[in-house]
């Protein structure tokens, strides 16, 4: 533009420039919406008739990208925000399947407080199961509530008969048989006044057969369904409460020197069995590599005689399908199986997916691991650990696809021989997609699969691969000793959205970890962890013979075993004094005859003026069942203290006693109101576990005051 149109054009008045644009000719196309030309949200949206709203579907984890978990028989408990402009009536359903079904089940929905609706169904079966949420204008119900208030106001309704009858011959249109004969014949009695009274027409529109017909054929075509459908991963109810028992087969012979067997493990199932135990936890059973063996305590270098660490896993004997050949055959180990289920126990295995330098896979497959610029492979390292024993897989290599199936496999061939539990190792260190594959191929084949994340790893990888499938996963408790940080990991546990997708397994001790609070409070710190960790979550477990037998010794400085059965083979004298064994089947006598322990949801922290003592209560949702445990967290000295009971909230009426039952030491307590005082010496027991008893839930039992 030259000087002169410039200066010619700024120099016009504002009012005439206005005055001209008014004058332009506008296009003919029509103008783009503001919000699109701007660039703002809300850009591009269709124009809809749907009026009802539904947002913020729970239980749902990460908007639907991942399904919630439940164990077979549990009840979904679905809620929705649903509403809409002005006073129209809602009706809603909430949609459910079995995946792979074509049709879907629904179950009305009900209004609850602040336009939250909610409807229940219960996950039945093994599996994945499907639900989503519709709601629309229920056009009838809003007549019905318009017509009932000018009924009672005594105004002329004529009109309004007319409009019901015309949603009535609607309705009939939508229904076939009895049904629409019959909605066709009060149609007509709601229009016509010849012969019937205002009275009667009133009356046949405000009946509840006909409102419950209408229910039943309603005009869903402008429906508004939730965004999404959203998953239910249905698992066997191993996955929410069993009690695990880790243990070395190699070191469960009878003769000091000898290396374990199946045979030997088998031996050993009564006396498992006795304490209560659901499951039998094995590390890795495959043969052991030679190369860069490790000796006791982690040595660099084994001995003629040193088994090894099981987790350096293949030798020219085979892989992650072989079996150590000293532990005996593969139907030896099914016979171990067989025997175990028998005594209603499920042998659990160790996957763990890393290789011995002697691993088959290693001459087969050299593209499966990573490679150093001079060609080896790179051994596993965690400065300034290293691990001279073990390869870690590649999940990037090229034949990334050949390597997952090959994996598939691993676990394919172990439920095969009758396994049906698995302890997934370090899976953090494994592709997060791998995971969420492998464990949806496993499951479609073998719903009955649980896997067990041993994570211990930063929170968000920990939820994350929780997120991608896994049944259960090991947790921070090991490490939260304190009272302040286990009310809070508890509740983080039990009471937030975490408790949609992340089943927590407490394990009280592991064979890497043998935590300060064991190594230095002696018996009384073992009854601790065992009460903490039994009655808190549904899933716990221990790492045995060590944990019953109280063993503290550790490596000065670590929280690493001393002598650790990880490198070498121990033998242990199952019959000694100070063994927990009876408090721990006493324990998972308690655990079993309880429901109210069987799940985490109901837990409720209470108040106890002293921070060395932990109170919360467990009870099932028709307070039929209250459990209430007081744990003195110092295993040095007697704690007293006062606690304060949520009454209401366990059903605990205010005005009379009731009875504190100690389901360890049978001892028995009359309470009155919600404060009362307790007194924990841990060299007698560190804790109780109370059922609570009162007439007005027990009319059966006459025992109060005995």
């Amino acid at each position: 533009m030259n000087k002169r149109s410039t200066t010619s054009r700024t120099a016009r008045p504002k009012a005439a420039r206005t005055a001209a644009r008014a004058r332009a000719p506008r296009p003919r196309t029509a103008a783009a919406p503001p919000a699109a030309r701007r660039g703002l949200p809300g850009a591009g949206v269709q124009r809809d008739r749907r009026r009802a709203i539904v947002e913020n579907v729970q239980p749902s984890v990460d908007a639907g990208r991942f399904p919630i978990k439940r164990s077979a028989g549990q009840p979904v408990t679905v809620t929705a925000d649903i509403f809409t402009d002005g006073h129209d009536k809602l009706a809603a359903v909430l949609r459910y399947r079995h995946a792979g079904e074509a049709a879907w089940q629904e179950i009305a929905m009900q209004p609850e407080v602040n336009d939250v609706w909610s409807a229940e169904f219960v996950a039945a079966s093994l599996g994945r199961y499907e639900f989503t949420v519709s709601a629309w204008i229920d056009s009838f119900a809003s007549w019905r509530d318009a017509l009932t208030k000018k009924v009672a106001a005594g105004q002329d309704v004529s009109s309004e008969l007319l409009e019901g009858a015309e949603l009535v011959r609607q309705a009939a249109q939508r229904a076939t048989g009895a049904d629409a004969a019959w909605l066709n014949e009060q149609a007509r009695l709601l229009a016509h006044t010849r012969g019937r009274t205002r009275v009667r027409r009133v009356d046949a529109a405000l009946a509840a057969t006909l409102a419950d017909a209408m229910r039943r054929h309603p005009d869903r075509s402008r429906a508004t369904n939730a965004p999404g459908v959203y998953g239910v991963t249905v698992d066997p109810p191993y996955a929410t409460f069993g009690a695990w028992y880790e243990m070395f087969p190699r070191s469960a012979a009878a003769a000091p020197d000898a290396h374990g067997t199946f045979e030997d493990v088998e031996k050993r199932l009564p006396y498992i069995a006795e304490m209560g135990f659901d499951v039998l936890y094995l590390p890795p059973i495959h043969p052991v590599g030679r190369t860069h063996r490790k000796g006791p305590n982690n040595t660099p270098g084994a001995g003629p005689g040193d088994p090894g660490s099981p987790w350096g896993i293949g030798a020219e004997e085979g892989g992650h399908t072989a079996i150590h050949p000293e532990l005996g055959s593969a139907g030896d180990f099914r016979h171990l199986v067989g025997a175990a289920r028998r005594l209603g126990i499920e042998v659990a295995l160790d996957i763990a997916f890393q290789c011995s330098p002697d691993h088959p896979w290693v001459k087969e497959h050299p593209e499966w691991f990573r490679h150093r610029p001079d060609g080896t492979i790179q051994y596993a390292e965690n400065p300034p650990k290293k691990y001279q024993d073990i390869y870690p897989l590649n999940f990037d290599s090229p034949r990334w696809t050949e390597l997952w199936d090959e994996l598939k496999r691993v676990f394919l061939h172990w439920i095969e021989q009758g396994v049906r539990l698995f302890r997934v190792d370090n899976p953090h260190t494994k592709a997060f997609p791998f995971w969420e594959w492998v464990i949806r191929e496993v499951r479609e084949e073998h719903p009955e699969a649980i896997f067990l994340s041993e994570a211990f790893t930063r929170p968000k990888v920990m939820r994350y691969l929780a997120k991608c499938g896994f049944s259960q996963s090991y947790t921070y408790f090991t490490w939260r000793n304190a009272k302040r940080e286990l009310e809070e990991y508890l509740t983080e546990l039990t009471q937030t959205d975490v408790r949609e997708y992340l089943r927590p397994n407490f394990f009280t001790n592991t064979p890497d970890i043998l935590h300060e609070f064991l190594q230095t409070g002696g018996r009384p710190a073992f009854q601790i962890r065992l009460i903490l960790a039994a009655t808190s979550v549904g899933s716990y477990g221990i790492y045995g013979p060590g944990f019953e037998l109280c063993d503290a010794r550790a490596v000065p400085g670590t929280e690493e075993y001393h002598d650790s059965e990880k490198y070498q083979i121990r033998h242990w004298q199952l019959d000694q004094p100070h063994s927990l064994r009876d408090l721990i089947a006493r324990v998972n006598q308690i655990r079993k005859r309880h429901p109210a322990l069987r799940h985490d949801r109901r837990l409720q922290i209470v108040p106890v003026d002293n921070d060395q003592i932990l109170c919360f209560a467990k009870s099932t949702p028709d307070l039929s069942d209250v459990v209430v445990v007081v744990v003195n967290l110092d295993p040095h000295h007697t704690q007293t203290g006062w606690v304060e009971l949520p009454l209401e909230a366990l059903g605990i009426p205010g005005d009379r006693p009731y009875q504190m039952h100690d389901l360890i030491g049978e001892g028995r307590y009359l309470w009155l109101g919600a404060r009362n005082y307790v007194a924990l010496d841990p060299q007698v027991m560190p804790a109780h576990v109370f059922r609570v008893r009162h007439r007005e839930r027990t009319e059966r039992d006459f025992d109060y005051y005995e």
